[in-house]
C-alpha cells in the first residue's frame, strides 16, 4: 500500500458494531443472552438510532445475533453451518458471474473430498459403515427418481464427510456440494447416469469399509473426475447452442 494513499474514514456504525461484538468476544454478551435495547445502546455510546440499528444488522449478518422485530436481540452460539451460510450468498454471486471459478471450485472439491474419504477409510466404525452403507442403499432405491436421486447422493457425501467427526468439514462438504448443484441443475439429463453414480459410489463405499486409504482416494478422484468430465462436456454444448441463439 502506498504511503502517500490516505486513510479511509469509518463509519460511525462499524464503530458501535466493533465495541458490541467485543463485548461478546469477551464473554459479557454469551449464547442465549439478550443484548441491551437500541435505546440503551444509543445512550451507551451517544450515537443516534441509525448507527446502532446498521451495526445489528452487519452483527447480524454475521450470524452471531438473531433479531426479531419487538424484542431484543439474542446471542447466538456460533456453528460452523452459520459460518459457511453467511459465506454462502457471497460465493454464489462470484461463481455466477466467473466460470473460472467453477473451475476453481471442483479443483477444491477433488482436494477436499479426496482428502475426506482417506479419513473416513483410516477412521470408520462398523456404525459409520453401516449408516454409510445405508445412505448408498436410499440412493439405489431411489435410481428411477431423479430429483430425490440428487439429493441421496449429496447425502452419500455428506456421510462420508460427518466420519472425520469434524463439524468444519461436514459444513465445507454441504456447501460445495450446494454451490455445484447451483450450476448443475439445468443440465440435460444424461441417460444411465444414476447407474454409473451408483457403481462409483459403491466402489467408494468397498475401499472405506476395507480400510484402504489409497484405494478409497483413487476411487473419489475417479468419480469426480469422470462426473466432472460429462458435465464440461454439457456446459460447453449449452453455452455454444446460446451463442447461436444470440446469434
Amino acid at each position: 500500500m502506498s504511503e502517500s494513499q490516505p486513510i479511509q474514514r469509518r463509519k460511525l456504525y462499524h464503530e458501535v458494531a466493533d465495541r458490541i461484538l467485543e463485548r461478546i468476544r469477551s464473554g459479557e454478551f454469551g449464547p442465549g443472552d439478550r443484548l441491551p435495547s437500541e435505546r440503551e445502546f444509543m445512550e451507551q455510546y451517544q450515537v443516534g438510532r441509525p448507527a446502532v440499528r446498521e451495526a445489528m444488522l452487519t452483527i447480524e449478518r454475521m450470524g452471531l445475533i438473531s433479531i426479531v422485530h419487538g424484542e431484543r436481540a439474542r446471542v447466538l452460539a456460533p456453528t460452523a453451518q452459520t459460518m459457511m451460510d453467511q459465506m454462502a450468498w457471497t460465493a454464489s454471486h462470484i461463481l455466477s458471474t466467473s466460470p473460472q471459478h467453477r473451475g476453481y471450485l471442483r479443483e477444491a472439491r477433488l482436494f477436499f473430498e479426496t482428502g475426506m474419504v482417506r479419513l473416513a477409510a483410516q477412521n470408520a466404525t462398523e456404525d459409520e459403515i453401516a449408516g454409510l452403507k445405508a445412505a448408498l442403499d436410499d440412493q439405489v432405491v431411489n435410481r428411477d427418481d431423479s430429483a430425490t436421486f440428487a439429493d441421496r447422493d449429496m447425502a452419500f457425501h455428506r456421510a462420508i464427510a460427518r466420519i472425520s467427526g469434524n463439524p468444519i468439514f461436514v459444513a465445507v462438504s454441504q456447501a460445495m456440494i450446494e454451490w455445484m448443484r447451483q450450476f448443475r441443475s439445468d443440465l440435460i439429463h444424461v441417460p444411465g447416469a444414476e447407474d454409473l453414480t451408483i457403481k462409483e459410489h459403491k466402489r467408494i463405499f468397498e475401499r472405506i469399509a476395507a480400510h484402504d486409504v489409497e484405494g478409497a482416494a483413487k476411487a473419489m478422484a475417479d468419480h469426480l473426475n469422470r462426473a466432472d468430465r460429462m458435465y464440461r462436456k454439457y456446459e460447453e454444448a449449452a453455452q455454444a447452442e446460446q451463442k447461436t441463439s444470440a446469434e
